[in-house]
């Protein structure tokens, strides 16, 4: 899969999944749930390919065409 999210953007992704996912293990209360959503954001960051990014042609990957 050709990488589409840069070096910034993956670090944001990377830590907004892992504050997400603490909010699913530390908080019991209907908040869980969205926590689980943690999940998406630590998964395209740390594999560097977001499916929406390629439906809307976005690219924030300096190096352009580049595989994993």
């Amino acid at each position: 899969m050709t990488r589409n999210i840069g070096g910034i953007d993956r670090a944001v992704r990377i830590i907004v999944g892992l504050a997400l996912l603490s909010l699913a293990a530390f908080v019991e209360s209907d908040a869980r749930w969205w926590g689980l959503l943690g999940f998406v954001p630590l998964l395209t960051g740390l594999f560097s390919v977001c499916p929406l990014y390629t439906i809307l042609g976005v690219n924030t990957c300096p190096v352009t065409g580049e595989r994993r």
